[in-house]
């Protein structure tokens, strides 16, 4: 059966879809959340929550004003964005970013998928990903975001709509459990508490705290939008 045409594929993204029953999305929750938690497929899989960390400092600083000049993302998982300075309540805010975008991302695609959209989260994503490759400074990283947006694109491009919907919902429990989990993983020991406590004098482990209620609370959320 030939794949439909572009234009038709595009068209899906202002179409509503039918949402997946509670079951089934309960069942890939848990089965994200295997993901998420096993080592072996945690080290593959935390790429992706690199790139929503580190998106989400690039957007918010852009949006403070400030002009992104560089993203480095890491064969650790690690990363790093450089935001040239947006005031010190931007660079806090931009600052703080990081530890609640996986959440932010996957809160705001649960709530797409709420409302029959998921093919939209699809879409949107790859966007997102490639606003994000513009922005990358280092080849890992380059290569990290074009294989992530070429397996998105193909899903998205030549899949039928039963199965893009079920990736929607794939990619919206990991990014709320995988933000949830990071900041377990860090908590107080994560770089960017560093950077926070010595710009606000605010102790890191208050920092761990904001971002930990943060992205449970995201995950609560999300995950009743879901089901």
């Amino acid at each position: 059966m030939p794949s439909p045409s572009l234009g038709t594929v595009l068209d899906r993204i202002g179409q509503t879809q039918a949402p997946l029953t509670a079951t089934v999305a309960m069942l890939l929750g848990l089965a994200v959340l295997a993901i998420v938690v096993l080592p072996a497929t945690w080290l593959v899989v935390r790429h992706v929550e690199t790139m929503a960390h580190e998106g989400a400092h690039a957007l918010v600083g852009s949006s403070a004003g400030g002009k992104i000049e560089g993203v480095r993302l890491r064969p650790n998982s690690t990363g790093d964005t450089r935001v040239s300075s947006t005031g010190s309540a931007g660079n806090v805010i931009t600052g703080a970013a990081g530890y609640l975008g996986s959440s932010a991302f996957g809160l705001g695609a649960a709530k797409l998928i709420s409302v029959g959209h998921p093919v939209a989260v699809l879409w949107l994503s790859l966007l997102l990903l490639v606003v994000l490759l513009v922005t990358v400074r280092n080849s890992f990283g380059f290569f990290a975001v074009v294989v992530a947006g070429v397996v998105l694109y193909l899903v998205a491009r030549y899949t039928p709509v039963g199965t893009e919907t079920v990736a929607a919902y794939l990619i919206t429990w990991f990014l709320l459990l995988s933000g949830f989990r990071m900041v377990l993983e860090h908590g107080s020991r994560a770089g960017d508490a560093a950077i926070l406590a010595s710009a606000t004098h605010v102790p890191k482990v208050l920092w761990a705290g904001i971002w930990l209620v943060g992205t449970a609370a995201a995950l609560v959320v999300g995950g009743r939008l879901l089901i």
